[in-house]
């Protein structure tokens, strides 16, 4: 599978997009930041050279976020999502101890987030009329 890059959306560019430049209307604000992962009509993707020499209506800000030629370094932060990302994983794989419930024939046989599965061990399946 071969991977486009967008290209830049000032008219007659023909140079690859590295930032993407939204507008906050109601701030008076340009906001210049990483690319996006998907083209959005209410955007404009820059190359490097509209990127750095961008400016806004007068009375506007720009606020710049990240420079698409430094790759960041992970942070604390990000490297705790991942441990927790992957510690839930490893804790989902465990079985769930059953829990009882007001009706004690009733037990608890699996989680996922708020959702339980419930079994009713009175229930005999192969007797169930049909």
């Amino acid at each position: 599978m071969r991977v486009r890059s967008r290209r830049c959306s000032r008219t007659g560019c023909p140079h690859p997009s590295v930032q993407t430049l939204t507008f906050v209307y109601t701030d008076s604000t340009a906001v210049l930041g990483p690319l996006a992962t998907r083209a959005d009509p209410h955007s404009y993707d820059l190359c490097r050279t509209h990127a750095q020499t961008l400016s806004a209506p007068r009375g506007w800000e720009v606020i710049r976020l990240g420079d698409p030629e430094v790759e960041p370094e992970p942070s604390m932060d990000d490297l705790l999502a991942l441990a927790n990302a992957v510690r839930e994983v490893g804790l989902a794989d465990e079985p769930v101890a059953a829990a009882p419930a007001r009706n004690e024939s009733v037990v608890e046989v699996g989680r996922k987030g708020h959702l339980r599965a419930l079994a009713d061990t009175d229930v005999h399946w192969s007797s169930r009329p049909r």
